[in-house]
């Protein structure tokens, strides 16, 4: 690992919102050495800095120096090809972005970076996301499945994840129907068909309609269009949604009604964000961000508002 690769992800990441900076982890297992080695957080200034290039290959050690290293990679169940499968998944959003393989010595480099490392089968040697592209992938967690034969690498992306320029590898959605099995969705639209959580789904279809906003229609505009057109009448339903979703609690109203009202919250609230030009993903990061932080402290670290 050169230091020019590395200062070129310290530039990428002092542009990204600050987060606290959390331990990785394999499964149960956590290794205290990477702590000392780690050059990668979304917080630079928590670790040291490189201050010449004899200091880059000491970034990685070999998996004998790192306490835990050699039992936890011993007990995967790796291919004839001495490799396993690697799922990236965000870790914000859920979405699945790509999957790739790691040998022992990607595992042992991710692991110790929090850079997502793999083995290419093209290249036929080591390959860490992003190098070429810029587009690094910052590994939070690393799980492994019950059959020991299978990673995911929990992650928040630089960039996209695909090769050809997709937010994710997987943009193609197949169903059967009547006439037969049919296949949608490419690269260029990529958010059409990727699979996503309801959240997603829904924040999509939200900006749908927006979008539709611009076109001449006929009949009655949808109660969604008739939200982002109205910021007023978006900002009432909020406050009174919230109302609701209290008295479920006040009044007891049961658990059904209580899920009813939230999502009735919650899709009023996005639309809301949707106005302001904020996605569901940076809601989830601050929460994260805040993960682990007390409430009070987090509330009074927070700037004044604007009078």
């Amino acid at each position: 690992m050169h230091l020019s690769f590395l200062s070129k992800v310290q530039n990428v990441w002092a542009s990204r919102p600050a987060m606290a900076a959390t331990p990785i982890s394999a499964s149960v297992l956590v290794f205290p050495s990477m702590h000392k080695i780690n050059p990668l957080s979304a917080r630079w200034s928590s670790y040291p800095k490189l201050t010449s290039p004899a200091a880059a290959p000491a970034l990685v050690q070999p998996e004998t120096d790192v306490n835990g290293m050699p039992q936890f990679l011993s007990k995967l169940k790796f291919s004839q090809d001495g490799l396993v499968a690697v799922i990236v998944q965000h870790i914000d959003t859920g979405e699945v972005l790509m999957q790739a393989f790691a040998d022992r010595a990607a595992l042992n480099e991710t692991l110790q970076t929090r850079l997502a490392t793999f083995y290419s089968r093209s290249r036929k040697g080591r390959w860490c996301k992003g190098e070429t592209s810029g587009a690094f992938i910052h590994v939070h967690k690393v799980f492994v499945d019950c059959d020991r034969d299978s990673i995911i690498y929990l992650s928040d992306p630089i960039g996209p994840s695909c090769h050809t320029g997709a937010r994710t590898c997987w943009f193609s959605e197949t169903s059967l129907s009547v006439d037969g099995v049919q296949e949608a969705g490419d690269h260029t639209h990529h958010a059409d068909h990727a699979p996503q959580t309801t959240l997603l789904s829904l924040e999509q279809t939200i900006a749908k309609r927006r979008e539709a906003m611009q076109q001449p229609s006929e009949g009655k505009p949808s109660w969604t269009a008739r939200l982002l057109g109205n910021p007023e009448l978006a900002c009432k339903k909020v406050r009174e949604e919230a109302g609701e979703l209290c008295q479920t609690l006040e009044k007891s109203e049961g658990r059904e009604r209580a899920a009813s009202e939230m999502a009735d919250l919650l899709y009023h609230a996005m639309v809301l964000l949707n106005l302001q030009g904020v996605s569901m993903e940076e809601v989830l990061r601050e929460l994260r961000r805040r993960e682990g932080v007390s409430g009070v402290v987090e509330k009074a670290s927070r700037q004044a508002k604007p009078q």
